[in-house]
């Protein structure tokens, strides 16, 4: 017979949760949480997790969320516990997921008199939260607690972001009954009530006003639509992929938009590498349409902070960031229901602004595929050769810093669907949100990281739940090589510290963790492995790629500079 918490409030959040449909809770052991840890693993309605690490939990977390588009809960003790989430809220936050804090505590005359594991809790996110529920174990305040859980819940499904709820415990924390609290009030199932991504629950745009912007869009010579990190959908495929039989319109679209099209500009760092003053005018639109979530190209950046259009409209139904100063219109609506309306007020324009750039593109993927197929052993070629050998309609996660930027400047194979935490775009989690990915799909799901970033976050490797299908691609070139590529490390005399050079490799890491294991330092060496790498284990499997960390910087300058002129290659 399931046991549950004897306490009311923690049988409170409980029964909210579950009649919210959180599914999955990720919960870190602690003593001050057990009266909820006790509810949930027994539960029959909740998938438990026992991740250790808070940090990592909080990622691992954060992943199942990306990939199920729902809520998924974490749990954690109090005291510094607590803070260790703070990293995967904030990029929950700006990625629009759907992550629910839920942190034991003491009460509040336990605060701030030196009793341990006893921090200011409350309101501690507050600079990257939806929303604080602050709860006790009144009996008299219940009914106010359940309505604070209630809109917590609501907006984190709403609004797509991270809410914190905490709870002060009492003790005794231990104890149990055999049976779920009758409450006398009804809880109130708000997930229920919010429709999946359906655009029937959307209020459509007035067309009066949507024709002003169309009378705008329909004379202008020369439109730009940009295209952030987005959800696979097919139905932004197709509409995109209409829009571009409009002349005037040139499209651009990164790695983790997941839309392709070969009229699409899908590599926006390879065009717009050093066009002159002429160029950069003709490139500049009259019109720029933006949509879906963090861009990361800062060359695109830097170009329309300079060149700015005379119109920036943003399409989305959450916030719109003014990312090039000139954001002049936010369509607060899912960028489906906009084109569905706008296609019907908008004419195509003679014009050679999308011809152009497609002949630019077209000759710099000429000077690309010649370099990459000349170039030595390094990372760049090193990607060339991974990104080939991808399976088909795998899961494809991408961790931060050199990694997601070497990534915009090749096609990828479009059954691929692919992420990256570019919310707050830190390195400290993303081996765990693919872990959480991993978990939450059916599909195999490859991971490709920087050394940095996997031996930082290498407790996401103390987890019970990846999958055999489960790869990881660890592109070890002994340090963080991005502050090779920027003028200012180098030109300072203390590059060490930000490289910080190290002699680690995953070995010992994958012997612990159960990880078959594979390494590489040539390019014979690398297609040999990649030949069997994918071939089905009873274990997941790391390929460790050793790169060569003072010549890959040389490779990649050289390589930008190939796109414009003929260089000598090593």
């Amino acid at each position: 017979m399931p046991k549950y918490p004897q306490k009311e409030i923690a049988q409170l959040v409980l029964q909210q949760c579950v009649v919210n449909n959180i599914e999955n809770v990720v919960i870190s052991p602690g003593s001050r949480n057990a009266p909820l840890t006790i509810g949930f693993v027994n539960h029959a309605s909740i998938s438990a997790l026992s991740v250790v690490d808070e940090r990592s939990a909080a990622f691992f977390a954060l992943g199942i969320a990306q990939q199920t588009k729902k809520p998924v809960a974490v749990l954690c003790s109090s005291g510094s516990a607590l803070l260790n989430y703070y990293p995967a809220v904030a990029e929950a936050f700006y990625s629009n997921i759907p992550l629910v804090v839920i942190s034991a505590d003491r009460p509040k005359y336990l605060i701030d008199i030196g009793d341990g594991q006893t921090i200011r809790q409350e309101g501690v996110f507050d600079n990257h939260i939806l929303f604080n529920a602050n709860l006790t174990e009144s009996n008299t305040e219940l009914l106010h607690n359940s309505k604070l859980i209630e809109k917590a819940l609501r907006l984190a499904c709403e609004h797509k972001g991270p809410v914190h709820i905490n709870i002060a415990f009492e003790e005794p924390l231990y104890e149990t009954v055999d049976h779920l609290i009758p409450f006398p009030f009804n809880i109130v199932g708000v997930q229920s009530e919010i429709s999946a991504n359906s655009l029937l629950d959307e209020v459509p745009l007035e067309v009066d006003e949507l024709q002003k912007f169309a009378d705008i869009w329909n004379v202008s010579s020369k439109k730009m639509i940009l295209l952030g990190e987005n959800f696979p959908d097919t139905l932004t495929q197709t509409q995109l992929s209409h829009i571009i039989n409009d002349p005037s319109v040139l499209v651009l679209t990164e790695t983790t938009s997941n839309v392709y099209h070969k009229n699409f500009i899908n590599n926006i760092d390879q065009l717009i590498f050093s066009l002159d003053e002429e160029k950069y005018k003709d490139l500049q639109p009259d019109v720029l349409l933006t949509f879906g979530g963090m861009v990361v190209s800062k060359k695109i950046k830097q170009f329309l902070r300079k060149h700015q259009p005379k119109h920036h409209w943003h399409v989305g139904n959450k916030v719109a960031y003014n990312t090039y100063f000139c954001l002049r219109h936010h369509f607060k609506i899912s960028s489906q229901l906009f084109f569905s309306q706008f296609f019907f007020l908008t004419k195509a324009k003679e014009s050679d602004y999308q011809n152009t750039w497609l002949l630019v593109k077209k000759n710099r993927k000429k000077r690309h595929e010649l370099y990459i197929n000349k170039v030595q052993f390094s990372d760049l070629k090193v990607f060339d050769s991974v990104l080939k050998q991808i399976p088909k309609n795998s899961l494809l996660q991408l961790a931060n810093s050199s990694i997601i930027r070497y990534s915009q400047l090749f096609d990828i194979d479009k059954s691929l669907q692919i992420f990256c935490n570019r919310g707050a775009s830190g390195i400290d989690g993303s081996t765990s949100t693919a872990i959480g990915a991993s978990w939450a799909q059916t599909k195999p799901t490859i991971f490709i990281t920087g050394d940095i970033s996997f031996f930082y976050d290498s407790n996401a490797l103390w987890n019970n739940y990846i999958k055999s299908n489960f790869r990881i691609i660890l592109i070890n070139n002994s340090g963080g090589g991005i502050f090779r590529f920027i003028p200012g490390p180098q030109k300072s005399d203390a590059l060490e510290y930000f490289e910080t050079p190290h002699g680690l490799n995953a070995f010992n890491l994958c012997e612990m963790y159960g990880f078959d294991y594979f390494k590489a330092k040539n390019n014979e060496e690398l297609k040999a492995h990649l030949n069997i790498f994918y071939k089905p284990s009873k274990r997941p499997g790391l390929l460790e790629i050793f790169t060569p960390p003072l010549k890959n910087d040389k490779v990649l300058k050289n390589y930008f500079k190939n796109l414009i002129e003929t260089v000598d290659i090593e």
